[in-house]
């Protein structure tokens, strides 16, 4: 997705300017925008490329991948180097005016809820009768387009682990369709009922789209790693 453009100091931040202005709300722009200042950078973006994180009661930083803890959020774009900046830095404390304590493994934190988080998806597609796995059932549902009497297939998940054979022949009856190969079969099967899983697609519709923004998010904060 295409962020829309934003003037000014937003996309080029004065360095030595305090990374959140005092008094900007968490949301840029008004209430409803999708636009969200990363506390690393200063950079203004939108949020579904970025981790969503609170003060605890206990004065502890919270990742809140799900976008749904009280409190004013801080925001960090999904870049591994950008969250160790911000761990090492104290810039959580800097953002939200107040001591806090940041946890050393925040990094692993946030990527171990977004794995769990897309795999509870896939298991939802599953039980929704929105997902098949296995390597007839997936061609068949791609030479159909469609899952069932659900028509439209949103997402393609490979196994990371995978035979290169079997997902060769896949790509050539689903060009266009986006994958997903950052889970092993054993994590594919677990969330599919399956001892284990390598081929399976997901139906279009709005739980695929929030399936591919955590896997996305998921892979921004695995890259180099």
């Amino acid at each position: 997705m295409v962020s829309p453009q934003v003037s000014g100091p937003a996309m080029t931040p004065d360095p030595d300017a305090p990374l959140l202005p005092e008094g900007e709300a968490e949301a840029v722009g008004g209430a409803k925008s999708p636009l969200r200042r990363c506390i690393a950078s200063g950079v203004v973006g939108e949020k579904d490329g970025m981790i969503r994180f609170v003060v605890g009661p206990d004065g502890t930083i919270v990742p809140d991948v799900e976008e749904t803890l009280p409190g004013r959020g801080l925001w960090l774009t999904a870049d591994p180097a950008l969250v160790e900046k911000a761990v090492a830095k104290g810039l959580f404390a800097k953002a939200a005016r107040r001591s806090v304590r940041t946890p050393a493994d925040l990094g692993a934190q946030v990527s171990g809820l977004l794995r769990r988080r897309c795999l509870d998806l896939v298991g939802l597609a599953r039980r929704g009768g929105q997902a098949v796995a296995g390597f007839e059932k997936v061609a068949a549902a791609l030479r159909a387009k469609a899952i069932g009497t659900r028509s439209g297939i949103g997402l393609r998940l490979e196994a990371s682990d995978g035979a290169a054979d079997g997902r060769s022949k896949l790509d050539a009856l689903s060009p266009g369709i986006p994958v997903v190969d950052i889970f092993d079969r054993g994590e594919l099967g677990m969330a599919l009922g399956r001892d284990d899983a390598v081929h399976a697609v997901v139906g279009a519709g709005p739980l695929v789209q929030r399936l591919q923004r955590e896997a996305d998010r998921l892979r921004a904060l695995s890259k180099g790693r």
